[in-house]
């Protein structure tokens, strides 16, 4: 081909891909094809399982003899096009897409843990529900290499499409555990990972505890963290006290009250929480149960590495680090930081955009909600503070603003554990504090996980005549529950001159047989056993891709038709 064609092959090519919004990286639906493909063109849909559950959760070694755990590729799930923010009568489909703003992608809830841990919660999941999911599943044997196989598609979509950032927004430990922090920095980094902890007994190394060294995120991406619940409360619901501080390094299995009806329960030692045993093929439950009724309960090795991290140890280990930027955003010892673990920066030096990484986790030292757990969204006065004038400074220097938050906002009912918790002088509830973002017209986004869902939220003005007070806010599933999946975002200037926030969901890319296709495996059958279909949100839960508009205000649009 002459070279005289190259170039306005590209151009051609790059005005096809914008004016498509969401795409395929093929032109066709490729069930075989693998490397760098996402939700639009396939999905992964497990095999129906035509009996009530005949296997436990704890018996992975039948999951396939009864059906559970198996699944084939469907077809690919459309983009919708959402103008919820926009007027009634918009003729979006007159409108093209001008130029590509900034692209990122968004990683959240990968609970990395230390599978024999002593201080876990395995006990309370036939007790918990749908939630039991989070208090045990097989798939604990696997986070590291399901993790490992996401940061491989990460980067293999990075090699088509190059990445400007990446958000890794919360629960990236699943215990506050040191252990669980370092591995998931260290598979970031691309380092050597030994995926247990305790001292393993010789000959008994099954493969999922075998050592490997991480594939490691490209090195041209930078990426940033953000705090969430897991990554400071025990279990992401309680504080840590002394007493949890003992049993995550020591040799005895955690023992505790009732944690649905008991505010005291970690002082009391009625159950014994239980552990896995690395050494056993499928990690089999031990020293669960009911003290009174136990005898006497197995100790575990124990392990200094499994000590519990404060928010400022948490931070300081994002200093320790290959990748960039070093500290991952967090700022250690800053005396001017009254936010903590919240921090702002601008991506792009020639682009008028601020991403606002947010702390909106509970405090340590504030009272829990009437269930007892520390999983409801919160801004300290503090943050709050911090949080505004932030958003004024973006809003008076004309930058478009993006929140990157582990707890989304506006999504439960007044009342509801995961209803936020008002604070005052401030906003006196979460419907305030939403009317208080929507006094900034440049914000843009708000990104969340925590609730392991993939739902998307529209806020639109109060006032129909200005559109542009509104905002969109999108949650990214959990890694650690099917479908295990990742979301890229793609910020456009449309042709008009509102913006464009193209979002897509990503599976990650497993070889069969692999360790981490029989971590997706076991994800399946957990949510099958549990009875987790997929919580019947507007828009969907399990999988969800779209175009989102948002005008601007005259004086933005001005300002970012330049780019």
């Amino acid at each position: 081909m002459s070279k005289k064609w190259i170039f306005p092959l590209i151009i051609l090519g790059f005005a096809i891909i914008l004016n498509n919004g969401c795409k395929k990286n093929d032109s066709s639906y490729n069930p075989s094809g693998s490397m760098g493909k996402t939700t639009l063109d396939r999905t992964i849909v497990p095999d129906e399982v035509l009996a009530i559950p005949t296997v436990k959760i704890n018996d992975p070694a039948n999951f396939a003899k009864y059906g559970y755990g198996s699944w084939h590729y469907g077809p690919g799930l459309p983009c919708q096009k959402r103008l919820d923010l926009v007027p009634a009568g918009y003729d979006f489909a007159s409108v093209t897409h001008a130029s590509k703003l900034l692209r990122f992608f968004t990683i959240t809830d990968i609970h990395i843990t230390d599978k024999e841990s002593t201080a876990q919660a395995i006990f309370f999941a036939p007790f918990a529900g749908e939630n039991g999911i989070s208090c045990y599943s097989p798939l604990m044997l696997y986070t590291t290499q399901v993790f490992n196989a996401t940061v491989k598609t990460i980067n293999d979509l990075h090699k088509q499409d190059p990445f400007d950032l990446g958000l890794s927004i919360g629960d990236m430990a699943n215990s506050t555990q040191y252990n669980e922090l370092r591995w998931f920095i260290d598979i970031m980094d691309g380092q050597p990972i030994t995926p247990s902890s305790g001292v393993q007994k010789t000959g008994t190394m099954f493969p999922y505890q075998e050592p490997f060294t991480a594939v490691g995120l490209d090195k041209t991406i930078p990426w940033y963290a953000t705090l969430g619940n897991h990554d400071h409360f025990w279990m992401g619901s309680k504080p840590v006290n002394a007493k949890l501080r003992k049993a995550f390094v020591g040799d005895s299995i955690l023992q505790v009250g009732n944690l649905f009806t008991d505010a005291d329960a970690l002082n009391k030692s009625t159950f014994s929480t239980g552990t896995l045993d690395g050494s056993t093929p499928y990690g089999t439950i031990f020293g669960s149960g009911v003290v009174a009724d136990m005898g006497t309960i197995p100790t575990v090795s124990p392990d200094q590495n499994r000590h519990s991290l404060t928010i400022p140890d948490f931070i300081k280990e994002f200093s320790n680090t290959t990748t960039f930027p070093v500290g991952h955003g967090f700022i250690e010892n800053d005396p001017a930081n009254v936010s903590g673990a919240s921090y702002s920066f601008i991506p792009k030096s020639n682009l008028p955009l601020k991403i606002i990484v947010l702390d909106d986790t509970q405090d340590d030292s504030e009272a829990p909600y009437e269930e007892g757990f520390y999983g409801h969204g919160e801004l300290t006065a503090d943050r709050y503070n911090w949080l505004m004038a932030q958003l004024k400074a973006g809003q008076e220097a004309g930058q478009l603003m993006i929140i990157s938050a582990h707890i989304p906002i506006g999504v439960a009912a007044v009342g509801t554990p995961m209803d936020w918790k008002p604070v005052l002088p401030g906003y006196s509830s979460e419907k305030d504090l939403i009317r208080q973002l929507k006094l900034f017209p440049n914000l843009i986004l708000w990104v969340a996980g925590h609730r392991h869902l993939n739902n998307v939220t529209a806020f639109p003005s109060a006032d129909p005549a200005h559109p542009e007070f509104g905002f969109w806010e999108v949650e990214t599933k959990s890694i650690r529950e099917f479908p295990e999946q990742f979301r890229t975002f793609d910020i456009v200037r449309n042709s008009d001159n509102t913006i464009s926030i193209v979002t897509t969901d990503v599976d990650a890319d497993m070889e069969d047989g692999s360790l981490a296709a029989i971590g997706r495996s076991y994800a399946i059958a957990s949510n099958q056993i549990y009875g987790l279909k997929g919580t019947p949100l507007e828009t969907g839960s399990v999988s969800y891709n779209a175009e989102l508009i948002k005008q601007l205000t005259p004086a933005m649009q001005e300002k970012i038709k330049k780019y």
